[in-house]
């Protein structure tokens, strides 16, 4: 594991109207590791998350991307990183329920100009690698919540992303469901070098990262980088 920042965040504050979301965030992470952000409901997680993504832009501060500053891109540039560096995992899959898993796998890459047949060869390499390639021709409404999952953690690896987003990825799991979700998700960002940013209330999920950082009324501690 490097011990330089592939993704960096300084500063960072955001409102919506007169309600600080974020005040001064600090945080980075290195490629090939798992960083849990943890914090009560409210805190400012979702919306740090979604800063570092370059979903949603900071009023203030900065965010460094493998040396580049994420805030300065425009809009097409932060989608387009969207689609090849970033990827992404919600707590309710959001998966296209018209489409068949493979589908659903294989569309970053279809979206991105891939060829149906090579994308969806790589979409069923994925399904098997997170052990659900036997439903690789169902619809979402035909699988189970956890299969979803499973199913949603392919989507967000197949464009092999230098940086993984997972926004509460087991909340709406049973645990057993819920551990298996975590221990596929990690070993095989790992075995990617993948960063992994992880937003989690739970100590359980939160088990899984190389370390944590709590976000507390916008503000993070994060011991380890004096950023």
């Amino acid at each position: 594991m490097t011990t330089t920042p592939l993704l960096r965040a300084s500063g960072l504050s955001k409102a919506y109207g007169p309600t600080p979301a974020l005040s001064g965030a600090d945080f980075a992470v290195r490629a090939g590791e798992v960083v849990a952000v943890m914090g009560p409901s409210g805190s400012g997680k979702s919306t740090l998350l979604h800063c570092l993504a370059g979903i949603v832009r900071p009023d203030d501060g900065t965010i460094t991307y493998d040396g580049r500053e994420l805030t300065a891109l425009s809009d097409g540039e932060r989608s387009s990183l969207r689609r090849t560096d970033f990827g992404f995992v919600f707590q309710f899959g959001q998966l296209v329920p018209e489409l068949t898993c493979v589908e659903n796998v294989a569309l970053p890459l279809r979206l991105n100009g891939e060829r149906r047949g090579k994308a969806e060869s790589r979409a069923r390499d994925w399904l098997a690698r997170l052990e659900v390639g036997d439903i690789a021709g169902k619809r979402p409404g035909e699988i189970s919540g956890g299969q979803g999952q499973r199913v949603a953690v392919a989507r967000s690896l197949v464009t092999a992303p230098r940086v993984l987003f997972a926004d509460e990825p087991t909340g709406a799991l049973d645990s057993l469901n819920g551990e298996r979700v975590m221990e596929l998700l990690t070993d095989a960002a790992r075995d990617t070098g993948a960063a992994v940013v992880l937003v989690t209330h739970e100590a359980r999920v939160a088990a899984y990262s190389d370390r944590e950082v709590v976000v507390r009324d916008g503000a993070v501690r994060d011991t380890e980088w004096a950023v």
